[in-house]
């Protein structure tokens, strides 16, 4: 396991909540020098920890607000490069998440409405080996950048966790 301080986690923490942060504004709010978070965060990459930045956007202002999973049943024992030849006959999955057990395959997609998405699982039913589908519709998404970005805690006996809120675009 790499050697990952408590400095390098603030580091990271910063990070995801905006990737394009400069290294000046980490500096001062972990209480080290410019220099010194460059070479933290060069050697996280490195590492391979930070394995790159990305932009967080928001589909449905272009247009593909529907979001859902589906798992994907295959008969026998299909190979993952089947499972991930069939999934990818849809420029609509974002991620294809091979399991252990039933189902054999989680696959994001996005879509532009419910006639798009139906098109878009009829099209994975009819690749491969699918022997069957289930479809969950993500109606919200939480994330731990959402909130406080601390390591969690356990809470106490007295007090109840509180759900996340989260600002709507």
């Amino acid at each position: 396991m790499t050697e990952v301080d408590d400095i390098d986690h603030a580091l990271l923490r910063l990070l995801r909540q905006d990737a394009r942060r400069t290294f000046s504004e980490m500096a001062e709010k972990v209480g080290l020098s410019v220099a010194a978070v460059k070479r933290r965060v060069d050697r996280l990459r490195d590492i391979g920890v930070i394995t790159g930045f990305t932009a967080q956007i928001d589909y449905a202002k272009l247009g593909w607000g529907i979001e859902a999973f589906t798992e994907l049943r295959y008969a026998g024992s299909a190979p993952v490069s089947e499972i991930i030849r069939t999934a990818t006959v849809a420029p609509e999955v974002q991620a294809i998440y091979t399991t252990a057990g039933d189902p054999d395959a989680l696959v994001s997609i996005r879509a532009r409405d419910m006639r798009h998405l139906q098109q878009v699982i009829d099209t994975l039913r009819r690749a491969g080996n699918v022997t069957g589908t289930k479809t969950l519709m993500v109606m919200d998404v939480w994330t731990r950048s959402d909130v406080d970005p601390s390591p969690p805690t356990r809470p106490s006996a007295t007090t109840r966790p509180q759900p996340a809120q989260r600002p709507r675009p």
